[in-house]
């Protein structure tokens, strides 16, 4: 995420321009979980100032600063020993105001107590010098509090120390399924069996919008629909509630999860999200969503749940929106990179002690699915250069395409810990069985002791990008007649349940 970025969020919690209105039901009515959450919402219509935790920043700034570089996050230079700085500096304003506001009250406690005109008059005047003193103090501390939230949004998230070192060519194979590779071939493009076969209209698509836009026609658009419903079919199956999302959200809580709707950085400045224009500059910015996960993340902004409710699990559908500016070359053909497309999504909320085992547990859910979607994929351990800045760990799952002649990413996992709750204000409270204990030694502040509230962790999971997983279909299960023309494909019977009517270019397998 870039600094200029981080920075705007900064400038959106100081404004209150892009206020958040959450409106409560009954009690725990709004949150969907195999069980009902006791939920304590927080008494405002303003999302809070994210809030980071500046301590554990200045007491391991030589590792933050490491990590920074490690994942290539855009810090600038000096930013860690501005953070600390800044952060002395806060600590040493807010005890001299709570003194100053001490001797306020005491002011007017005395002031109650004295007879004497002259006497009282001389208080009154101290008295006035103080509140001076006091406001120019506030100011003071806003300022401060203001540029050291602007600094640490720019530091990326903690790094779990399995994660391998470098670039994309470093991650690590964790496991490969299905069947063995097929050869690469430009006949399995999928591009051109889809035109053959009627079922894909690109040209369409770009008349009507303009590039990487498409129209999915008989056959792959019932496809849509079969992996949706067989997707969420596991995802219930798992214990997640199914959600349908808003697919427009506000700026802000796109930001706070860790999204970029601008990239400041490039010249000129482009968007990588769609902005919704609004005619009245007092509205909060909107924009399409680029994934479910924001939205989801949303539905539990600014709420404390009990220990025992813990983790929800939530399953979300909506259609996610890719400005992809800049995006070049062999990964924007056809359906593998588009602006607009359907997508499930996996999404938890549990105790920090537990996120871990939620990672793994999505990434089984995730290998359940796509096993039994009949082509091959690997899962790949990311290194920290490929990490997102609200990643602590991120697994990607490739399929191989052999029209692409390569592997390509159909889905992912990441586990955020902390990162996306402390800026949307999860938490839980924590169960009287629980025993005290330090913070995760990620954090490296094991001076402090666990609060009684904390933060609770996030992750996320896609359990269907449906593009992708159409190109993975039709590349490796396209069947061709003795002149090598595509007359149909092969799809795995686990769809069939979930598919409508009949059709002649459809073998079940």
């Amino acid at each position: 995420m870039s600094s200029s970025l981080l920075s705007s969020l900064s400038h959106c919690c100081q404004r209150q321009h892009f206020n958040f209105v959450l409106q409560h039901g009954p009690k725990g009515s709004r949150f969907l979980s195999v069980k009902t959450p006791e939920v304590h919402p927080v008494t405002t219509t303003v999302l809070p100032k994210p809030r980071l935790d500046y301590r554990a920043i200045s007491e391991s700034i030589v590792y933050k600063s490491h990590n920074a570089f490690n994942r290539k996050a855009p810090l600038p230079i000096g930013a860690l020993q501005s953070v600390v700085r800044h952060y002395d500096e806060q600590k040493r304003l807010s005890s001299k105001l709570s003194m100053k506001r001490h001797s306020r009250s005491s002011l007017g406690e005395k002031m109650r107590k004295i007879k004497d005109p002259i006497e009282k008059q001389a208080v009154l005047e101290e008295a006035k010098l103080l509140k001076v003193e006091v406001t120019d103090l506030e100011q003071q501390l806003v300022t401060v509090e203001d540029i050291l939230l602007g600094l640490a949004l720019q530091i990326p998230n903690d790094t779990h120390p399995d994660v391998p070192l470098g670039p994309e060519e470093a991650a690590v194979v964790l496991s490969t399924h299905g069947r063995d590779p097929i050869a690469a071939s430009g006949k399995r493009d999928h591009m051109s069996i889809g035109r053959a076969l009627g079922i894909l209209d690109f040209e369409a698509g770009a008349t009507v919008t303009g590039s990487s836009w498409y129209y999915l026609l008989g056959e792959a658009a019932l496809l849509e629909m079969a992996l949706t419903n067989y997707a969420l079919s596991i995802a219930l199956k798992h214990g997640f509630r199914f959600v349908t999302t808003p697919d427009v959200v506000r700026a802000d809580i796109a930001l706070r999860c860790g999204f970029q709707p601008r990239d400041q950085n490039a010249d000129p400045p482009v968007s990588q999200m769609y902005h919704i224009a609004s005619s009245n500059p007092s509205h909060p910015e909107l924009v399409l969503s680029g994934t479910a996960e924001i939205p989801l993340g949303g539905m539990f902004v600014n709420q404390i749940f009990t220990e025992e409710v813990l983790p929800l699990k939530v399953v979300g559908l909506g259609r996610s929106f890719r400005a992809e500016a800049g995006a070049r070359g062999a990964d924007t053909r056809g359906l593998y990179r588009v602006h607009q497309f359907s997508k499930l999504e996996l999404f938890v909320v549990c105790s920090e002690d537990a996120s871990d085992q939620a990672m793994e547990e999505l990434r089984s859910v995730q290998t359940e699915i796509f096993e039994g979607l009949n082509f091959p994929f690997r899962v790949l351990d990311m290194p920290t250069e490929e990490l997102g800045a609200s990643a602590y760990r991120k697994y990607d799952m490739e399929a191989w395409m052999p029209g692409r002649g390569s592997w390509g990413e159909i889905s992912s996992t990441s586990n955020c810990t902390d990162y996306q709750a402390r800026r949307l204000h999860i938490r839980y409270r924590r169960s009287s069985a629980t025993p005290k204990h330090t913070l995760p030694s990620s954090s490296f502040a094991s001076t402090q002791s666990a609060p009684a509230i904390p933060f609770a962790h996030t992750l996320n999971g896609t359990a269907a990008a449906i593009p992708r997983l159409i190109v993975a279909l039709i590349e490796n299960g396209a069947t061709f007649d003795e002149a090598g023309k595509p007359v149909g494909l092969d799809l795995p019977s686990t769809l069939k349940a979930f598919w409508h009517g009949t059709s002649s270019i459809i073998r079940w397998t």
